[in-house]
């Protein structure tokens, strides 16, 4: 798994919005989740709400259950008094302005070019998504056409003309 792969995996969809969890961060950074989350609440006022935030019990259970495939919160993580912060891509570039290493600004570096190779996966999602649109509202219109069709051959008070060999009249 290549440098980008890695960073990807680590990225999730909580509540509408893909963020990175507090401490695969601070393992990226080789540092203490506590250092991190010390060194963002020194820092507050960079971490909006739109750049951070905290998770619940509920979210944090559920990444615990998502855990046992995919590396997210293992099952034997202790909380203690807190649960996870999650940094949304700005939260991220913001973290670098804090944690003031080296290693945190290359670091950075990578996660950002995460973010935008998922952007890029997102609006080629967009873009099939509308395509698939149009397709449905064609296939519906092209099944109403058949679904009308059977009904009309359904349809027995029409004549119908007599077709083979035999004349109608010639009928015994």
């Amino acid at each position: 798994m290549n440098e980008l792969e890695f960073v990807q995996s680590r990225v999730f969809e909580i509540r509408g919005q893909r963020v990175m969890i507090d401490f695969h961060l601070a393992e990226m950074y080789e540092i203490e989740t506590r250092i991190l989350k010390q060194a963002v609440r020194r820092n507050s006022d960079r971490f909006p709400p739109d750049f951070m935030f905290q998770l619940t019990k509920e979210e944090a259970n559920q990444l615990i259950l998502m855990g046992a495939s995919q590396f997210v919160i293992p099952h034997n993580y202790n909380f203690g008094v807190s649960f996870p912060f999650v940094f949304t891509e700005q939260g991220v570039a913001m973290l670098s302005s804090v944690l003031k290493s080296a290693k945190a600004v290359q670091i950075n570096i990578s996660i950002m070019r995460a973010f935008v190779e998922l952007r890029k996966y997102a609006l080629g999602y967009e873009e099939l998504k509308r395509r698939l649109d149009v397709l449905e509202v064609d296939m519906n219109a092209k099944i109403s056409d058949i679904y009308s069709a059977i009904i009309e051959l359904g349809d027995e008070e029409k004549p119908r003309p007599v077709i083979g060999y035999i004349k109608p009249e010639q009928k015994k």
